[in-house]
């Protein structure tokens, strides 16, 4: 199933997509995330294990705890023939080990009442679980199993494989999701950061346990896993655990490249579907997670189209004037660039004037400072949204291992205020005029 809106909840399937920045926004976006993961002091603690691996942990007073893993491979490390791979091996992990079955993996945690879970995303791939504090042990060393020792067998994998293709048929169906896809292959052509993360059913039927371990033996280099954690356990006893269960993993440094995708702007496309609504989505290209104005363009982003119902598309196309039901932006920062997609919905007759309105608003900020009052308001909202975000243990831990992963660093929630109001409405102004500059922007419209 594909992730769609807000952060899964535990009733959720097994399996699920989160999107390529999933921290910032989570209020309401499919697809941002971000580094940013405060409490109000943000005290963490940290070791390393001789093979490279870090662990990093936040304890809290609560009786539910969250262990997971987070290593930097996704889908844009696949080769061509590859495609779809790194989510395919994600599945695969809960199909069976040297000792568990499918069923086994699923009942380990379940039967105690928690939860072991699953994502993959254009630069990562996660497994985490949800567990009372006392099962911290069975929900380590079970990760441990399924990452280090899942079999991919055959039979699985035959099976697997239409399970897959069940899900990319759901997911071409629903073009609200499907057109974020097709906008990041517009914007990044014959680059693996602009192919879907499901794969095809060409490329699906190709894998086998030559491919995969090859895969992973040139992709999940041991210094680029973060084990994280977020409960009442005490960090000695989480060490130790990572100590017995996480030691003996191999060294391994990773020997593929990424190559930096150029992106490709001032397109136009439409594309004829039957659907009862009109989508649209003007994409560009945006700041990768080093660059110096990556915040800015948060809060950019934020006062765009973000999760508030206030903010300026929402406002203009919804509450103004009753065009749109769904009307958003989102800010994907990768390592080495990023991408700005801004997108609405609507009934096929309102089309033209939606984006019209959508295009004035993208003016706007290029042409006027925002105001100081206005700006404000806008930091500190951002500003609780993260906070209010890291309220969720399982969002704290996965934004927490992100930032570690990048930064080796967390920002506590008084650092991020601090950053905020570095920001300046001259500083906005250059950010959309740079980001946002139509000569660079493509619009992809579904009607």
């Amino acid at each position: 199933m594909r992730y769609q809106g807000k952060f899964p909840e535990y009733s959720q399937p097994l399996f699920r997509h989160l999107p390529e920045d999933f921290m910032l926004n989570l209020l309401k976006s499919r697809r941002i995330t971000s580094t940013f993961a405060p409490t109000m002091q943000m005290e963490y603690n940290t070791t390393s294990l001789p093979n490279g691996i870090r662990l990093i942990h936040h304890r809290n007073h609560s009786e539910v705890a969250h262990f997971g893993l987070l290593v930097h491979t996704g889908t844009r490390d696949e080769h061509p023939d590859e495609h779809g791979l790194a989510h395919f091996m994600e599945h695969m992990f809960f199909k069976g080990t040297r000792k568990r079955s499918a069923y086994q993996i699923i009942s380990r945690l379940e039967d105690v009442g928690g939860e072991v879970n699953a994502y993959t995303t254009k630069e990562e791939t996660a497994i985490y679980a949800t567990f009372l504090k006392d099962d911290a042990r069975k929900a380590i060393e079970l990760i441990q199993d399924i990452f280090v020792n899942s079999l991919f067998e055959e039979k699985e994998r035959i099976k697997e494989t239409e399970v897959i293709l069940s899900e990319i048929q759901t997911y071409e169906d629903t073009p609200s999701e499907l057109i974020f896809d097709h906008a990041e292959e517009l914007l990044f052509p014959e680059h693996p950061i602009g192919r879907n993360i499901l794969g095809s059913r060409e490329s699906l039927h190709r894998f086998r346990n030559g491919l995969v371990e090859k895969f992973r033996n040139e992709n999940y280099a041991t210094a680029e896993i973060v084990l994280c954690a977020v409960g009442n356990i005490p960090f000695d006893k989480l060490s130790r655990y990572a100590e017995r269960y996480f030691y003996d993993l191999p060294e391994r440094s990773r020997t593929r490249s990424r190559e930096v995708p150029e992106p490709s702007g001032g397109k136009k496309l439409k594309v004829a579907r039957n659907t009862f609504q009109a989508h649209c989505v003007i994409s560009g290209q945006a700041y990768s997670y080093r660059h110096d104005d990556r915040i800015a363009l948060h809060l950019l982003n934020n006062i765009l189209g973000g999760p508030g119902m206030n903010s300026r598309l929402n406002m203009a196309l919804r509450e103004r004037r009753g065009f749109s039901y769904s009307a958003e932006s989102h800010y994907l920062p990768y390592t080495d660039s990023g991408a700005i997609n801004i997108y609405f919905s609507c009934d096929k007759d309102r089309f033209q004037k939606s984006l019209e309105v959508t295009r004035g608003e993208l003016k706007k900020l290029r042409s006027k400072p925002i105001q100081e009052k206005r700006l404000n308001f806008a930091r500190r909202q951002l500003l609780g949204q993260i906070a209010i975000s890291s309220e969720n243990g399982e969002h704290l831990m996965m934004s927490m291992a992100k930032s570690y992963l990048l930064y080796n660093r967390v920002d506590s929630l008084p650092e991020i205020a601090r950053k905020l109001d570095t920001v300046t409405a001259e500083k906005l102004l250059d950010v959309a005029n740079e980001v946002l500059d139509p000569a660079n922007l493509n619009t992809l419209i579904y009607m």
